[in-house]
């Protein structure tokens, strides 16, 4: 039997546009001979709903989606997820469920039954799990459907168990030929990996072909790389989608044949078109066409810059360069450059004038007061608000170019850097900034070479540079992730030889910038661990404040 991988980008409850792209890809699947056609996790309403889930019109809605789809396909059988009730008195109002539906009669249906509560996820917060896993009988093949984290508890690749039951094990007990698990599994650079990993070690433990469809699009700060793929009972890809990319692919079960498409070719190739489609579907879907974002001659606003003109089109970016007393020339030529390559719209406006003003209006209140980072934050607050003008008066998306390192230790300013709608490379320590930024000039200097080279700086005080107060960012990201993403203990970092003065120095600027990262944008997720949906401690905590450096 031919079947189908339909990785489509579904927009939150917009059930109009979402039935209308199913209903186009399953009549191209039915046209190039698929008997089935497989759609993602909660491909009807979107991923994740969150509190809408809340909302009984909202899953009337839904449902109302879910009959239109089957009145409208004909001549294919369709597997897709979408939110049902729950019949039962006890338990959560609904499920998380998969459909099976032919000729506009339901098959079968499967309701998730191993909920994530971890990460990103809050699934217990509005689903109830689904009590049982059978095999489907269908046109002579025995499905075992399963959706997303059901097929994440295998105890060889998991030995510390999440939940008590295997759907996978149960289902190839009762005599599964095919297993289909259909997702919306959000990216990470580590994930597109792992989860072949997953794939090849079922296939070959129960010598059954998986068949695996994923979500892709962007949605607020998660990415879905789509990547959707088939793999034969030995664990070898069948077939491949294409990632960050809406795409339709076949495999044949009968012959163990598929077809192919392309996926990135490297960490950097990947990490720039999720922070592509992370940026275009933010814009389009908050209504946006245009950004606008300040221009300073770093590497960060350079590789912001970059992005965004790839994403949405060098038209629609508008930089803008405000040279501060202490700017260098460089910085200026650097900013231009780019731009020119870019081939973006540039303005520039000189802050020094409202700086100067701004001191002399504080003048008698900081009298007898040194300059310190004080003025500092004045001048970064002062090109926050002039772009954030830029944005009211023209209705430009404010883009944010501060990186993860910087974000991690609160080297940024509130209202200031800090300022903006979405984050593009917020979820980037340094040192990938600079990767990313070789890769973005591998076919040709966009970003100007002296930019790649010079030592990074803020350039709000004289001479200043960014390893005055911060540790080298190849030994400073090496800390950030063991701390924030391995959360590796301070003790353990240090046993690892890293020196115990600044291990101790960089987890106290991590736990005392909190309350800045809950005041920041959101940015697209790339790290296994990111801040805001990923990474949630208390702003006001006493744990580990009695570590003093030295000690």
């Amino acid at each position: 039997m031919k079947i189908g991988l339909a990785q489509y980008s579904p927009t939150i409850g917009a059930f109009k546009y979402n039935i209308g792209q199913m209903v186009r890809l399953a009549g191209k699947a039915r046209e190039e001979g698929c008997k089935l056609v497989i759609f993602p996790e909660l491909a009807v309403c979107g991923y994740p709903p969150r509190d809408l889930l809340e909302r009984e019109e909202f899953i009337q809605d839904n449902l109302q989606a879910m009959d239109w789809l089957m009145s409208e396909i004909k001549g294919i059988a369709v597997l897709c997820g979408c939110v049902s009730p729950n019949t039962k008195r006890a338990g959560k109002p609904i499920h998380n469920t998969a459909i099976l539906f032919e000729e506009g009669k339901v098959l079968a249906k499967m309701h998730k039954r191993l909920l994530p509560s971890y990460d990103i996820f809050d699934e217990t917060r509005y689903f109830e799990p689904g009590t049982g896993s059978v095999p489907v009988s269908f046109k002579g093949l025995s499905l075992g459907i399963t959706i997303c984290e059901d097929i994440w508890n295998d105890s060889d690749l998991f030995p510390e168990h999440n939940y008590p039951v295997n759907p996978v094990a149960e289902l190839a007990e009762k005599g599964t030929d095919v297993f289909i698990t259909i997702n919306s599994s959000p990216f990470d650079i580590k994930k597109a990996a792992f989860r072949y990993n997953i794939l090849r070690h079922l296939a070959t433990k129960y010598r059954r072909p998986f068949f695996y469809i994923n979500a892709v699009g962007g949605q607020d700060c998660l990415i879905f790389d789509g990547s959707s793929m088939a793999v034969d009972h030995a664990g070898k890809i069948m077939a491949q989608a294409k990632d960050f990319s809406e795409d339709l692919v076949t495999c044949d079960t009968d012959t163990l044949q598929g077809e192919k498409h392309m996926v990135s070719a490297s960490k950097e190739e990947t990490v720039v078109k999720a922070l592509e489609l992370g940026l275009k579907d933010y814009t389009i879907r908050c209504g946006f066409s245009k950004v606008v974002l300040g221009l300073s001659g770093g590497i960060d606003s350079s590789v912001t810059a970059a992005v965004a003109a790839k994403a949405i089109g060098p038209e629609n970016v508008l930089g803008v360069i405000m040279p501060s007393p202490y700017t260098s020339e460089a910085s200026i030529e650097d900013a231009e450059a780019l731009a020119r390559n870019l081939e973006i719209q540039t303005i520039t406006i000189p802050i020094s004038d409202i700086f100067d003003s701004y001191l002399k209006t504080l003048e008698p209140v900081f009298s007898g007061k040194d300059r310190d980072v004080t003025e500092e934050n004045i001048q970064a607050r002062i090109r926050g608000n002039l772009l954030m003008a830029i944005s009211n008066k023209f209705g430009h998306l404010v883009l944010s170019t501060g990186n993860k390192s910087e974000l991690a230790v609160g080297y940024c300013t509130l209202y200031g850097d800090l300022s903006g709608g979405f984050a593009l490379i917020l979820d980037l320590p340094k040192t990938m900034v600079y990767e990313v930024a070789g890769y973005l000039n591998s076919e040709g200097e966009i970003i100007p070479k002296r930019v790649l080279t010079k030592a990074p700086s803020a350039e709000l005080r004289p001479g200043q540079k960014d390893q005055d107060d911060l540790p080298p960012y190849e030994i400073l990201d090496l800390i950030l992730e063991r701390y924030l993403e391995q959360n590796t203990p301070p003790d353990r970092i240090i046993a690892e030889g890293f020196n115990q003065e600044t291990v101790y120095r960089i987890v106290q600027m991590v736990d005392r910038s909190e309350y800045k990262r809950h005041q920041a944008p959101m940015g697209p997720r790339v790290t296994s661990r990111a801040f805001g949906y990923g990474r949630r401690y208390p702003v006001c905590h006493g744990y580990g404040k009695q570590l003093e450096i030295g000690n």
